[in-house]
């Protein structure tokens, strides 16, 4: 197990921590001996974090309490993001521009000593060749949420410098996860899905808990760059459906769905919310832009270089990665 004795009496703030990684973070911080203040909207649901994270309301897009909330801070985590959106302008405001907003409350908080900032693989792009997408790949995003990411590394890079370490996780599940919740639900109907006919669709995958690991080792002094993450295996889809069929205790039947088949579905989706979004409440997860990441080769990538640097070691296997995943959608009432 990692040594994270370096975070006791850390003033660490997060941002995202009522969302699905940060419902793993903030409890692995504070086990570590962190002191966490955690970053939320006025509308925010905050019933599930811990009594032990202090709580400040602020606002990543006009900046209103931005600063008060990094005052006495030593170092800040950056999750908060929108995965699912409907249009471009959606992602570069809640991921983009809330982090040019961020980026100058923290250029006039010299004291905050680093920022981690949670970006995506999608950031980097899409790739199919073993062992992955490498660090210091050049970037070639390919969904509007990737290039939002990008451009919010780019930004908070400008404001802070060196200050910043950044990781890219691939595909991340676990207990909250609404992203993946579909996939489930499809697998305990007995239905899986692949995107395309034909080729396996490479992935890399990481546990919401080694996630928290990794954005822990990365606020260590000697991190520093950009780290790329997995859980030292490949993966194909089909794996990943059979892996939740399994723990739900069913056999799946698996369709790999053409590419063209897969853009209706996704357009149409994309076309409901558009005429339908004053009565929901967010974009849905299978959308147009999901649809640009889909059709890609594979998303692999080598997270090799924070296992040496930094001791990253992986400890949830997919097994039971996918169980913890099932444990907690049943405890939600959401299977």
């Amino acid at each position: 197990m990692a040594d994270f004795s370096y975070l006791g009496g850390k003033r660490v703030l997060v941002t995202g921590a009522t969302g699905f990684v940060g419902g793993h973070v903030v409890p692995a911080l504070l086990k570590a001996g962190a002191r966490v203040t955690c970053l939320v909207r006025a509308s925010s649901r905050v019933a599930a974090l811990p009594a032990q994270a202090h709580r400040v309301t602020a606002n990543l897009h006009t900046g209103e309490g931005l600063g008060e909330a990094l005052l006495g801070q030593e170092a800040v985590v950056h999750m908060a993001a929108l995965l699912f959106g409907a249009s471009w302008q959606s992602y570069l405001a809640a991921n983009a521009l809330a982090a040019n907003t961020l980026g100058k409350a923290l250029a006039a908080h010299p004291t905050v000593q680093r920022l981690v900032l949670v970006s995506s693989l999608a950031a980097t792009g899409a790739c199919a060749s073993s062992p992955g997408a490498q660090d210091n790949a050049a970037p070639a995003p390919v969904s509007a949420y990737g290039w939002s990411k990008f451009m919010a590394e780019q930004v908070f890079a400008r404001y802070v410098g060196d200050r910043m370490v950044t990781l890219r996780p691939p595909i991340i599940y676990g207990s909250g996860d609404k992203g993946l919740l579909p996939c489930f639900q499809a697998a305990q109907k007995g239905l899986t899905v692949t995107p395309g006919l034909c080729r396996p669709f490479p992935v890399s995958a990481i546990h919401a808990q080694d996630m928290a690991q990794a954005v822990m080792l990365c606020l260590k002094p000697e991190a520093h760059g950009v780290y790329h993450i997995n859980d030292g295996r490949e993966y194909d889809m089909r794996t990943l459906n059979q892996a939740m069929a399994k723990v739900l205790g069913r056999t799946a039947r698996n369709l790999s769905l053409p590419l063209p088949l897969m853009a209706l579905t996704a357009g149409v989706s994309s076309l409901i919310y558009i005429l339908l979004h004053k009565y929901m409440r967010r974009a849905p997860s299978w959308n147009w832009d999901k649809f640009r990441e889909a059709r890609q080769v594979g998303w692999l990538c080598d997270g090799s270089r924070i296992c040496a640097e930094l001791g990253f070691c992986p400890q949830i296997s997919l097994e039971q990665g996918m169980a913890e995943a099932v444990a907690g959608y049943r405890r939600a009432g959401w299977l």
